[in-house]
C-alpha cells in the first residue's frame, strides 16, 4: 500500500498553513476584534479574566485564545510585529489540527473492523500501511475543505476550538493504542473547548464520546469513560467561571439554512462522508465510524442551534474528514476520475483568473480587470514584491507538475483522489496571499479608514463613540492613538465618532446626515472598499 511521500506532504501543508501569516493587518470583524482584545490585555487596559476593548463589556466566549495571543505578543513583539506575533501560535494550532486528524485516522484505520478483507492467497496490504494511506487521505480531505480556508487562518477563538475538537477526536481514536496520552488529551481537549468559549459544545462532545467508549468492545476505550466524564466536569467548572455558556434558540427558517451552508462549506468532504455512511451502513456502531460520526452530529446540532453558524460548523470538519477518508477504499474509478478532472478545471481556471487580475493591476492590461479593481477598491496602489512573485511562480509550477503526475499512469493509491482538491485549494490560497495580498489587505483592513479619520482628529485625547461596532472599536484601539469612550456625554471628549449606514442606491442629493444637538459635523469618511460603512466625525463647540 503506497503512502504519500513525507516531504511532499510537508511541503503541501506548509503551502497551506504559512500563506496569510505574514505581511498583513488583522482583517475586519472577528479577526481584528480578537486582536483588539489581545492588544488590550498586552497594554494592561482590561482584566485577564474579562478582556475588553475601551469600555465595551467583556469578550464574547472564553479567554484562552486571547491569553495565547497576548502572551506571544509580549514575548515576541520586541523582535516581531505584534500582529505577526499574535498570529504565529494560531498557525501552530492549525498545524496541530492537521497532525491530530492524521494520527486519529491512523489509529481508527488500524482497528480490525476498518481493515479490508484479507485475500484468499495473501498479498493484501499490511494493516499499518493501509492505515497510513487512509490517514493521508483524511489530511488531504481536511485541507481541501473550503470552509477551513479563511476561518482556519484567523486569530479567533474558533481556531482554538477547532484544535480542541481535533484533540478530542485523537483521544477517542487512540485510546486502544495510546491509553496514557489519550486520557490526558481528553481532559485537555474538553477544558480547551470550555476556555475558548465552546463549553456547551465540549460538554455535548464529551458525553457523546463517553457513550461510544462505554459501548466499545475495547477495554481501554471503556476505561476512558471516567476520564471523559471528569473532563466534562472540569470543563463545566471552567465554563461557569468564565461565563462561557452560550446557547440560544433560533427561528426554524435559520435552522433550515444549514443544508445550504453545508453544501459549499464542507465541500468536498460531505459527499465522501455520505458515501462512507452508505457503504459502511451495517457497521455504523464500529469505532472507526462511530467516533467521528458522533462528533459530526454534535457540531451540526450546535451550528443549527446558532442559526446555521459557519464558525460552529467548522468544528465538524476534522471528524468529517475522517469519515470521508474511509470512502476512499471503496471509491469507484469513474468517480475518482470525475473529482480529478473537476479539480483540474476549477483550480486551474481560478489560478488563471488570479494571475490575469494581478497582471492587470500592475500593467493595466487587460483593461477591464484593471478598471474593476480600481472601481471596487479605490485608492489602492499596486505594490510589486519580487519575493511574492517568485513564491507564486513556484506554486504554479508545482501545481502543473502535480496535475501531470496525477493524470499519468501510476500505481493506484487510496489518497490520490484527494491530492488535486487539496493541492488546488493550497495553490489558490498561496496565490491570493502572495499576488493579491496588498489588494486584500487594503480591502479587508481597517487601517485605511483609521488613517482617514486621523486627518480630522487630534493625535491624542478623548474621542467618544456612538453606533460603533465591536470590530470598529477594536480597530480604533489597534490602529489609533486616542482614548476611546462609549459615552458621548463625557465632558472631556470634544470629538465624537458615529457609525452610520446609508440606505443602498440612495442618490447623493438625497443623502442626509444625522444632526446631534451640541455637536457640529466635521467630516464623513468611509472604508475605501466598503460604501456602506461610514464614520461621521463630530466636534463639540
Amino acid at each position: 500500500m503506497q503512502r504519500l511521500p513525507r516531504l511532499a506532504l510537508l511541503l503541501l501543508c506548509a503551502a497551506y498553513v504559512l500563506p496569510g501569516v505574514f505581511g498583513r493587518d488583522p482583517w475586519k470583524n472577528a479577526d481584528v476584534t480578537a486582536y483588539g482584545y489581545m492588544t488590550s490585555l498586552l497594554r494592561g487596559e482590561s482584566s485577564w479574566l474579562r478582556p475588553a476593548t475601551a469600555d465595551w463589556g467583556g469578550s464574547e466566549g472564553g479567554v484562552l485564545p486571547y491569553w495565547i495571543g497576548a502572551t506571544c505578543m509580549k514575548l515576541l513583539s520586541p523582535w516581531l510585529d505584534p500582529a505577526l506575533a499574535a498570529r504565529l501560535p494560531f498557525a501552530l494550532l492549525l498545524t496541530a489540527t492537521l497532525a491530530l486528524v492524521w494520527y486519529a485516522t491512523l489509529h481508527l484505520a488500524r482497528t480490525e473492523a476498518a481493515q479490508p478483507l484479507a485475500f484468499a492467497f495473501g498479498g493484501q496490504a499490511h494493516p499499518v500501511d493501509y492505515a497510513r494511506a487512509v490517514a493521508d487521505g483524511a489530511l488531504l480531505a481536511l485541507m481541501a475543505s473550503l470552509g477551513l480556508l479563511q476561518l482556519g487562518h484567523e486569530t479567533t477563538p474558533e481556531l482554538v476550538q477547532l484544535a480542541g475538537t481535533a484533540l478530542l477526536l485523537y483521544a477517542l481514536a487512540a485510546i486502544p493504542y495510546r491509553p496514557g496520552h489519550s486520557r490526558v488529551a481528553a481532559v485537555v481537549a474538553l477544558t480547551t473547548l470550555a476556555a475558548s468559549g465552546a463549553a456547551t459544545t465540549g460538554l455535548l462532545m464529551g458525553l457523546a464520546g463517553s457513550v461510544v467508549c462505554w459501548r466499545s468492545s475495547y477495554a481501554a476505550s471503556r476505561q476512558l469513560v471516567p476520564w471523559l466524564l471528569g473532563g466534562c466536569a472540569v470543563a463545566a467548572g471552567v465554563g461557569t467561571l468564565l461565563d462561557a455558556w452560550v446557547w440560544r434558540v433560533v427561528p426554524m427558517e435559520e435552522v433550515l439554512a444549514l443544508p445550504k451552508l453545508m453544501v459549499w462549506f464542507t465541500w468536498p468532504v460531505w459527499p465522501l462522508a455520505g458515501w462512507t455512511l452508505w457503504r459502511w451502513r451495517r457497521q455504523l456502531l464500529k469505532r472507526h465510524l462511530a467516533v467521528p460520526l458522533v462528533l459530526v452530529l454534535v457540531a451540526l446540532l450546535v451550528s443549527a442551534s446558532m442559526g446555521a453558524s459557519d464558525r460552529a460548523l467548522m468544528l465538524s470538519l476534522p471528524a468529517l474528514a475522517v469519515l470521508g477518508a474511509f470512502a476512499l477504499p471503496t471509491l469507484q474509478r469513474s468517480l475518482s476520475a470525475a473529482i480529478d478532472w473537476f479539480s483540474v478545471f476549477f483550480f486551474t481556471l481560478s489560478a488563471l483568473v488570479i494571475w490575469v487580475i494581478y497582471i492587470a493591476m500592475h500593467t493595466g492590461v487587460p483593461a477591464q480587470p484593471a478598471a474593476n479593481v480600481a472601481r471596487l477598491v479605490p485608492e489602492f496602489v499596486p505594490q510589486f514584491n519580487l519575493m511574492a512573485l517568485g513564491i507564486a511562480l513556484a506554486g504554479t509550477v508545482a501545481w502543473l507538475a502535480l496535475v501531470r503526475w496525477r493524470t499519468g499512469h501510476h500505481r493506484h493509491a487510496l489518497w490520490k483522489s484527494m491530492v488535486l482538491p487539496a493541492g488546488g485549494v493550497a495553490l489558490s490560497w498561496l496565490l491570493l496571499m502572495t499576488l493579491w495580498l496588498p489588494l486584500l489587505d487594503h480591502a479587508r483592513s481597517y487601517r485605511p479608514l483609521v488613517q482617514r479619520l486621523a486627518t480630522h482628529l487630534p493625535p491624542t485625547g478623548c474621542v467618544a463613540t456612538q453606533n460603533v461596532s465591536r470590530s470598529q472599536l477594536a480597530a480604533l484601539e489597534v490602529h489609533g492613538t486616542w482614548r476611546l469612550s462609549l459615552d458621548p456625554r463625557a465632558t472631556d471628549c470634544r470629538w465624537l465618532l458615529m457609525g452610520y449606514k446609508e440606505p443602498r442606491n440612495l442618490p447623493e442629493a438625497q443623502q442626509q446626515t444625522p444632526e446631534l444637538p451640541g455637536w457640529t459635523l466635521v467630516a464623513r469618511e468611509r472604508r475605501p472598499a466598503d460604501r456602506d460603512e461610514i464614520m461621521l466625525i463630530y466636534r463639540r463647540p
